[in-house]
């Protein structure tokens, strides 16, 4: 029996953000990958105010909830702290694939400190084998393009997507996202 492929999507921070922004990003990854997917949208606490430690816990439970051979993605400040909250502790679960999505770098060279800023080691504290895809757009003024890469300079594995003529929304549109999602459906889920 066929396992339907899941894909754990974490919504960026704002007030309303979930209802009225990514949503739209959600409906779009969910009608690029058609019905043989599982898309998970859930609501992160405190959406308007993001903290580490909320959303944090929010994603470990999220991610426990789900079967190995997952994708974990995050927007914006979601995929932030999507990829320190993994780099902190490992999942439960072994991952097919890690995405950020126009995510802030916050540390030197991006936004200011605190807690959402990386280890300088991230890539190597991630999970060993999962690739780790970012996706950015050029006309992002919320979090620029080079963000994308200093995130490439602290995560050396990853894979730069780099999309002309798209903002921090990604004009609402992943398919290039589910076009990644559906090739890394055919390697096996690495060891981790």
């Amino acid at each position: 029996m066929a396992v339907t492929p899941q894909i754990l999507f974490i919504q960026g921070g704002g007030a309303d953000v979930h209802d009225e922004w990514d949503n739209e990003l959600f409906d779009s990854l969910r009608r690029e990958l058609g019905d043989g997917y599982e898309v998970r949208y859930p609501r992160m606490p405190d959406e308007g105010d993001p903290s580490f430690a909320k959303w944090s816990v929010a994603i470990r439970r999220e991610i426990a909830a789900l079967d190995d051979g997952a994708v974990v993605a995050g927007h914006s400040v979601g995929g932030t702290i999507l990829i320190n909250a993994l780099a902190e502790r490992p999942p439960e679960r072994k991952l097919k694939a890690i995405v950020l999505i126009a995510a802030p770098f916050v540390g030197a060279g991006g936004w200011p400190g605190g807690e959402f800023e990386p280890p300088h080691n991230l890539g190597a504290r991630l999970p060993q084998g999962v690739p780790v895809h970012v996706f950015h757009g050029l006309q992002d003024e919320t979090a620029p393009p080079s963000h994308a890469d200093l995130y490439i300079r602290v995560i050396p594995q990853a894979q730069l997507h780099l999309l002309p003529g798209r903002d921090h929304q990604l004009g609402s549109d992943l398919s290039e996202v589910a076009r990644v999602i559906k090739l890394d459906d055919l390697r096996p889920v690495a060891p981790q």
